[in-house]
């Protein structure tokens, strides 16, 4: 949904403010009039993309911006937004950062601020599904306790641990009327079934596994969850006086600024980069200082790690369903092993009673070929002399079968 190559579109005057001065487009104009291949570098570098905003108030709007944009407003480095870039697949994390949260749970990739939400725009469901969600929730759930971006993060975990949920259940309904069959009547349609379905129980394993593992780090590491505390951290920034941040800088240089004095331009052109460094010093100290704990630290990280406890242990419970389901595979697999076991036992034992008999009728055989050869015997000057040859030989035969019978099962090679 890109409009030009090199610019990005707004609705708002909010939106125009993110790509901060003229000069700036107009050297982004300029080089989007460049030939085809300074423009296939823009593309691959920067190239803007369809976001979807959505507000504090529930309000949506769909915007274009690029990758420099919204790393300046948000003040994210470059390897954080491919997280988000469509083209790669990258496993759930979540990251907080200064200004923001980048948020890459299966389909739903944005960015979370203390204002609004940068969501992904895409024609996925789960997207369509969050957006409309959110702007059900932040339109009728005034008052909730809870900051923007716990809300946004919150409907985040709740999509995906309800996706990955349905899906899980979707497979049980599926691989356990098969799996059944399957411990029925063994085919290679059957085999090939399972054998499909477990690939893909693997997968979502996986899956499971790292939103599980995500939410679990950021359970014990207090110093992220501090990071994600937006509101609280724009709060105590925007609280703290520029009195004191003056006084840091004086007793930083170990000089007292004279308000007598005149300011010389020396002084007027040094001191401009001060005051944004001072502030910059006191944010990372406040940073530091929530990473180590403080008094208030576990004030401000209580209700987002209650909202994680709570989404941790709804995808623990998929994840033990998954287990179960892969126990219940791996039970069939042996019931099937040994089955196929009892089969080929019976085999070997049917085979065993089969050359037994083939032994006793090559003594039979034999016996009655050497009375059919010419030779001179007495047996022959009786008629019925040559029958009570076979029906003595059949006798011993039956007797010999029979004895191999009985040392089989003595031996307990056949069943009793």
């Amino acid at each position: 949904m890109e409009e030009a190559q090199g610019q990005y579109y707004s609705s708002t005057p909010q939106e125009s403010a993110l790509s901060h001065d003229g000069g700036g487009r107009s050297q982004l104009n300029g080089q989007g009039n460049c030939g085809t291949g300074i423009i296939g570098l823009k593309k691959r570098g920067h190239g803007t993309r369809s976001w979807i905003k959505i507000g504090q108030d529930g309000s949506t709007q769909t915007v274009t911006l690029d990758k420099a944009t919204i790393m300046r407003h948000c003040s994210l480095p470059s390897r954080d937004l491919r997280l988000l870039d469509p083209m790669f697949i990258y496993p759930s994390t979540i990251l907080g950062r200064e200004k923001a949260i980048v948020v890459n749970l299966e389909q739903i990739r944005c960015i979370i601020t203390a204002d609004e939400v940068i969501l992904m725009n895409s024609l996925d469901g789960s997207v369509g599904q969050y957006r409309s969600e959110l702007c059900n929730r932040l339109q009728k759930e005034k008052a909730d306790g809870l900051p923007f971006e716990f809300r946004a993060l919150e409907m985040a975990l709740e999509l995906t641990c309800t996706s990955l949920d349905a899906q899980v259940k979707e497979l049980e309904m599926e691989i356990y009327p098969v799996l059944d069959e399957l411990a029925s009547s063994i085919s290679t349609l059957n085999l090939e079934r399972v054998r499909r379905f477990k690939g893909h129980l693997l997968a979502l394993t996986q899956r499971v596994q790292k939103v599980r593992d995500e939410i679990e780090h950021l359970m014990d590491d207090d110093g992220d969850m501090a990071e994600m505390c937006l509101t609280e951290k724009r709060r105590s920034s925007d609280m703290y006086p520029l009195n004191d941040c003056l006084h840091i800088l004086t007793s930083s240089s170990g000089k007292e600024i004279s308000k007598s004095a005149p300011n010389s331009p020396e002084r007027s052109i040094s001191g401009i980069p001060m005051l944004p460094r001072a502030f910059s010093i006191t944010g990372n100290s406040g940073k530091h200082g929530s990473s180590m704990g403080s008094s208030d630290n576990g004030e401000r990280i209580q209700p987002l790690e209650m909202l994680l406890e709570a989404y941790f242990i709804v995808i623990d419970n998929t994840l033990n369903s998954l287990s179960s389901l892969k126990e219940y595979i791996d039970d069939t697999e042996d019931f099937i092993n040994i089955k196929l076991g009892n089969i080929q036992n019976r085999l070997i034992q049917f085979e065993l009673l089969l050359t037994a008999a083939t032994l006793v009728a090559a003594v039979f055989a034999a016996v009655t070929a050497v009375f059919g050869m010419n030779f001179e015997t007495t047996v022959f000057d009786y008629p019925s002399g040559f029958h009570w040859v076979l029906v003595v030989t059949g006798i011993t035969c039956a007797s010999l079968y029979f004895s191999f019978l009985f040392y089989f099962k003595y031996k307990k090679v056949l069943p009793g």
